[in-house]
């Protein structure tokens, strides 16, 4: 295989509305495992993208190393579609079939080529990824989110690919499903590149690619070790910048004294010449050297302010910007023992068939607690959500909520009005509060000035969730019991943290679908359950 998998050049591309996503970008990935990560709204989609084929550039060049799989974050797949003919085997093995049959026509052996052992290849490839058993004449429309992701990337597997794109691979899978997919990529042998805020599965790479400001960087190691080094190249900034500041508060008060100076110089100097009583002409000139003198001087500590000022923009421009929120959400607080939802026996009916098993499930959530719903995909975790929220109608069981308001925070994040602003938005939710209280509220989720005008469809995931958030945890009364569904889809590494931080301002209750540890590490979790054959357990946190 090349040295480079995948080689850019002066590559540049705008959507069709001449909105720039890229100018001039170059950059060369090498052979290995490679995770790329950049703010939501930088291009890294866009860019697997390109590189795939999907998008063409508006100028320069993209080369990939041998052959390409590439596995976006949505697939666009048919309902009606079958696992064959998603692998892209149903051709080999309708003629493997014949052949067994007898019939021995020429185009049958054309098609089957070398893939006389497609099937078990298949079957193996399958069983890898946790979907042993899956029939391959079964129904995509059938499977769950997760089982379609480990498809897909099975497809592209199966291809055999020297280099291999995913897109957020882990998005809609469980914990052992992850797991599974962390072990297949272990042993992949081609090139990998690909898009995660998983940050388990970016501990897992041989280098980062930060791409940030129209440049792509690669920094050696896992994503452990990038963050060491943003953090050191961000001490290291903001020395300069304080450095910088210093240096230019020197200049400027050594210019101030060199005019100071000069004024007393020309002051002494003009009292002298009167008192010497020299002719006219002499004094003239002997005031016009000093004026001279002085402004080569003034001139002299003028530029040293320009160039330190220059430095200190230089230094700025290094620091990264830390898009942290900063957050106190007094109004939410919970008192400790409070019940905030009792739920016995809760049972619901999806498709005609009940969700949970015999006695349905039980639910008591007291105080500020912090809880877990874990469970493979498919058990029904975001059914019991919306169960907890109203949104979906009990069959069974005897659901009691405390006076506290209840909010759901839904995959789908549909709260607000696509149409309307952010602030717009926020108004409709925290009515009562005075517009200049809601714009700092605002700001404090980082949509300051125009970002809080903008309409919510044309906001990021990340900054959809920011205006989520702050509509929600704003909102008049405050919730005291939060409901969150897989809150971490689609964000990048920046929107995690952001939401970590919101989160951890919250003192009221929540209950959070996710299989991101780390996450619920860093959100405090203290209490999980596990919903596994119908029945909700509690497990050690």
């Amino acid at each position: 295989m090349s040295d480079v998998a995948v080689v850019c050049s002066h590559l540049s591309f705008c959507w069709p509305d001449d909105t720039p996503v890229f100018h001039d970008l170059s950059f060369s990935v090498p052979p290995g495992r490679t995770g790329l990560v950049a703010p939501n709204g930088s291009g890294k989609s866009t860019l697997l993208r390109l590189i795939a084929g999907e998008l063409t550039p508006t100028a320069g060049s993209l080369a990939v190393s041998g052959t390409l799989g590439y596995l976006p974050q949505t697939l666009p797949l048919a309902a009606g579609l079958t696992v064959a003919e998603v692998l892209g085997v149903d051709a080999v093995i309708r003629a493997l079939d014949a052949v067994e049959a007898g019939d021995v026509a020429e185009e049958h052996f054309a098609v089957i080529g070398d893939d006389w052992d497609v099937e078990e290849r298949t079957r193996a490839q399958l069983d890898r990824l946790g979907l042993e058993g899956l029939a391959l004449d079964r129904p995509l429309g059938t499977l769950s989110g997760g089982q379609v992701v480990s498809l897909g990337l099975a497809a592209q597997l199966l291809r055999r690919p020297d280099v291999l794109l995913l897109d957020e691979p882990t998005n809609n899978l469980d914990v052992a499903a992850r797991h599974r997919l962390y072990d297949v990529l272990a042993e992949f042998r081609g090139s990998l590149l690909l898009v995660s805020h998983d940050r388990e599965l970016l501990d897992r790479m041989e280098r980062i690619a930060e791409l940030d400001g129209g440049e792509l960087r690669l920094y050696g190691g896992d994503f452990t070790a990038y963050e060491e080094a943003v953090r050191a190249e961000r001490e290291v900034a903001e020395r300069n910048v304080r450095s910088a500041e210093q240096q230019l508060k020197r200049e400027k008060r050594e210019l101030q004294q060199a005019r100071e100076r000069a004024e007393r110089r020309a002051g002494n100097a003009a009292r002298n010449l009167k008192s010497a009583g020299l002719p006219k002409i002499f004094a003239g000139t002997m005031k016009r050297g000093a004026q001279e003198s002085a402004g080569r001087s003034g001139q002299v500590h003028a530029a040293r302010v320009d160039e330190a000022r220059a430095r200190l923009d230089e230094a700025g421009r290094a620091v990264r910007e830390e898009q942290r929120l900063s957050l106190e959400l007094p109004e939410t607080q919970v008192p400790a023992g409070r019940t905030l939802l009792h739920g016995a026996g809760l049972q619901a009916e999806l498709g005609g068939a009940e969700v949970f098993g015999p006695g349905g499930v039980d639910l008591i959530v007291r105080g500020p607690e912090r809880i877990a719903l874990t469970g493979a995909n498919g058990a029904g975790k975001s059914t019991l959500l919306r169960l907890i929220s109203g949104e979906l109608p009990l069959t069974g069981g005897e659901l009691r909520r405390g006076e506290g308001r209840v909010a759901y925070l839904s995959q789908r994040l549909d709260l607000l009005d696509d149409d309307r602003s952010v602030a717009e938005n926020f108004a409709r939710f925290a009515p009562e509060r005075p517009e200049a209280e809601r714009m700092n509220l605002l700001a404090r989720f980082l949509f300051r000035g125009a970002g809080a005008q903008l309409p919510v469809g044309v906001l990021s995931g990340g900054e959809r969730l920011r205006a989520t958030l702050a509509c929600v945890l704003c909102a008049e009364p405050a919730p005291q019991l939060l409901l969150l569904d897989e809150p971490t889809n689609n964000l990048d590494l920046v929107g995690v943290g952001q939401l970590e931080g919101a989160l951890n301002a919250y003192r009221g209750a929540f209950v959070v679908v996710s299989h991101d540890e780390r996450f619920l590490a860093g959100i405090g979790v203290g209490r999980r359950l596990l919903l596994a054959d119908g029945q909700l357990a509690e497990v050690a946190a």
